[in-house]
Order: C-alpha cells, then structure tokens, then sequence
C-alpha cells in the first residue's frame, strides 16, 4: 500500500504588507530554534509521551490487545457507548465524524461495517436518558474512558449506568463494560480486577487532550470500523516529517512561531479554524480544546506572569460565510485565520445542464459540488487577505485514516512548540482543575470541605444585579 500524500502548508497569506515581515521573523529567529532543540531533545529522551503514542500503538500486541476485544463483542453487542468527556471524548467525535458514514448510526449493520458508536459526554439529565432510550442494554458495551476514574461528569454516569445495568443483568453485566484508564492508578483499575472488567491503558505519560492516538479514540474507532493503522502511520509520518525538517521547512515549528508572533507581536489574540469539509467539522472542536487547554496559561514556567494563549474560534466553511465572515472582514483586525481545504471529496456531485436551471443559475452549469465549495474558500482567504487579514491553508490530498493522522500529529506537534516559546507548560491544566475543586466541593465530597466554604462565604448577588 503506497504512502499518502503529504499534508501541504500553504503560509503565503501570511507574508506582505501589513502583515508578518521579515524583522518580526528576525525577532524569532532564536526563539524557533531553542523550541526546536528542545523538543528534539525531549523526543530523545522519550519525555514526550504524545509523540511516542503513533509507534507504540502500533506494535502488534497493542494493536492485537484491541482487535481481541472487538472481536469477542461481535455476534452479541452491536453499539458501544463512550462514557467520557473532554480528551477522553472530543477525539472519538472527531474520528467518527471524519471516517465514517454521515449517518453511521444509522445504517444497518451489513452497511455500516462496524458497530454504532454514541457518546455519554456531559452531565445533562435529558441527554443521559435520551440515549438510555435509544439504546438495547443487551447489545451495548460502555467504554467508560478516564484515568483517574473520578472526573465528577465521567463518574456520574458510570454510576448511573452501573446501577441500571446491575438490576438488569445481575448475572453478566460486568460483560458490558471495557475501562480505558491508567495502568496502575485511579478507582477503575481495582473495581474492573474485581469483577473481571476488560481494561486497556491510557499512557501515564499523555494527558487527555493529547490521547486520541491511544486507545482512548483508537478503540471506538476501531469498533466502529475505522482504520486505525491508517491512523498511526500517517501520525508517525509526520512525526518523522517534523523531526527531520529544518527549522524553516517545519510545519509545526514554523506556523507555532507565527502564532505567537501574531499574538504577542501583532494583536491577533483570536485563531479561526475553518475547515470547508463537513468532515472536519469534529476536528475543530477537538483541536480548540487542544490549542486553548495547552497554551491558555497564567504563569510560564520559571513562575513569572505572562497570561498566555490565544483564543480559538470554530468555524465551518461554507456555512459560516453566512453567519461569520461579516465580523472577520470588517470587524476588530485580532484574529489568524486557519483554512482546512481537501482537494478530492469521496463523491462526485454535479450540477445540471443549463435546461434544468433557471437562467441566474446557468453559471452553475458543467460545475461540481466541490468546485463550488472550494471556490468558496478560494474567494474567502483572497477577500480576507484583501482587508490585510493573516491567513494560512493546510491542504489535505483528501480525508482518510492517513491523512487525518497526519493533520492530528501536526495539531499536537504545533501546540508543544507554541507552548515552549510562550514559555508554558503546555501539558497541565491548573485552571481547569481549580474549577473541579470547587465542584466536588459542593457535591460534598470528602476531602473537599474548604471550596465548598469559600463559595458559602462569597457575598449574596445584590438585588439591583438581579434582573
């Protein structure tokens, strides 16, 4: 099977008048190659747990560890159930959305290829129960995916779904579920060699967000019937592509540089990522989780101030061309704008002859689907160029596992160098985790006592604030 093709990285939009110039880039220079050095070093070292995830997985007791498991499902479970939320969720979304049918769930099972695959992500009471509902307990297995086993959401409907499936099949209900939790901490590990629970490994050394390239989104999608080696052998492609790039023909080094430049140098505190697919619709929402998670820091690493990150903003193209793009042309200049352009779509769709068409629509005539599409990101990146908005495009050949595990390793890769030139860890999340704090506070959970009192103590909205 030959290789696919490469990603291409088209920055031109984000060279001229008004934008990057050469100065900025001077400014950098040094800074790019300390990022560089550092995350070469880090690789060496294997202290990068993210970037070893394509090659480990792919060793074939990983990869056998998984097909087992699908395998031992068919005949008696045809849906799995992903209890789950932010990395534990968002990357599944996005595989699902990219390499599946549109309406997977849907199709029947001869069709489908693989099983159907939901989502248990946020603590809404409506959804949980709507999806109890469409679901046959019988013939559904829940992959609850956490590492501690205690994120408060996750926990909540494991709960919930253990009790009910206790009552309803007291005799076979631990057959149902499949942990993908830490290999040796957490609550989930202990519980599952209790009672006999499949278990498979979330690397001590990659935190959520980072984890689509584990079995965290490797298993769903392989229940689903994606190609997961696909997956991995595009993601170490671009790994080795990164690796052995100099520092001005990098693509994760170079356009990070350019965001922090954007951001502390020319205002641009905003990033658009408008894919014009509705196949990486889920990627967006997945890598903002990513870029703001990792890089949204108030402290750097050595302890100073510097409030970094910027702000992502999904978008979706041609869609939001109509809701959207008047702000992003004529409104505050503070945004980068990342344009994703697949060149072949999997169907043709073309558009009738001049005698079908009224005769306002005869331009239409002899032209496709994609063409219309793709003119549309075309004429958007040169009308925002045209307004002196910085703009860059990541060409994909088209959306399969390979290039999709290209573009996933390049959104991780890009984000590390971005956090080591803001000077950020950009593999914690303090904010996050103070907000969880002060949850669990209030839930009355033991340990917890002293958030749940600072809250008590905050002062009484005042009545002319209530409205």
């Amino acid at each position: 099977m030959t290789a696919a093709k490469p990603l291409v990285f088209d920055l031109s939009t984000c060279f001229g008048r008004g934008r990057v110039t050469s100065k900025h880039l001077k400014s950098f220079e040094k800074m790019l190659i300390a990022a560089k050095e550092r995350v070469e070093r880090e690789v060496a070292e294997e202290k990068l747990g993210f970037w070893k995830a394509p090659e480990l997985q792919a060793k074939p007791k990983n990869l056998a560890a998984m097909a087992n498991l699908v395998a031992s499902w068919q005949g008696h479970y045809d849906t799995l159930v992903v209890v789950g939320i932010g990395g534990s969720a968002l990357g599944t979304r996005m595989l699902l959305n990219a390499l599946t049918h549109r309406y997977h769930n849907e199709l029947s099972a001869e069709k489908r290829g693989g099983m159907k695959v939901y989502l248990l992500e946020n603590d809404d009471p409506d959804s949980f129960e709507a999806l109890w509902s469409a679901i046959d307990p019988l013939k559904t297995v829940f992959n609850v995916i956490s590492k501690s086993g205690t994120t408060a959401e996750t926990a909540s409907q494991f709960a919930t779904v253990l009790q009910r499936m206790r009552k309803l099949y007291p005799n076979s209900w631990s057959e149902h579920f499949v942990f993908t939790t830490d290999p040796e901490k957490g609550v989930l590990r202990p519980f599952a060699a209790q009672h006999g629970i499949a278990c498979l490994d979330v690397p001590p050394d990659v935190g959520g967000r980072f984890s689509v390239l584990t079995p965290v989104g490797l298993l769903p999608a392989l229940a689903a019937g994606i190609d997961i080696q696909g997956l991995l052998k595009g993601a170490a492609a671009m790994s080795r592509r990164i690796l052995e790039a100099p520092a001005e023909r990098n693509p994760a080094l170079r356009i990070a540089g350019l965001h922090v430049l954007a951001d502390t140098a020319m205002g641009k505190n905003m990033v658009v990522v408008m894919p014009y697919a509705d196949g990486l619709r889920d990627w967006t929402e997945w890598f903002c989780q990513l870029w703001a998670e990792s890089l949204g820091k108030r402290s750097a690493e050595d302890g100073r101030e510097v409030r970094a990150g910027t702000t992502p903003i999904k978008a979706l193209g041609a869609i939001d061309q109509h809701s959207q793009m008047q702000l992003y042309m004529e409104g505050p200049d503070d945004k980068f704008f990342v344009f994703l352009h697949v060149e072949a779509f999997e169907k043709k769709v073309r558009f009738p002859g001049k005698k079908y068409l009224p005769d306002e629509l005869n331009y239409l005539s002899g032209h496709t689907m994609q063409e219309l599409i793709q003119a549309e990101l075309k004429a958007s990146r040169f009308a925002l160029s045209r307004q002196g908005r910085l703009s860059y495009e990541i060409r994909l050949p088209k959306i399969a596992a390979e290039t999709l595990g290209q573009l996933i390793f390049w959104a991780e890769a890009t984000t590390c160098y971005a956090g080591y030139l803001y000077g950020v860890n950009p593999f914690d999340q303090p904010g996050v985790e103070l907000g969880k704090k002060f949850a669990y506070g209030l839930m009355g959970r033991e340990g917890f006592e002293k958030f749940k009192q600072k809250i008590d103590k905050a002062p009484a909205p005042k009545e002319d604030h209530l409205l």
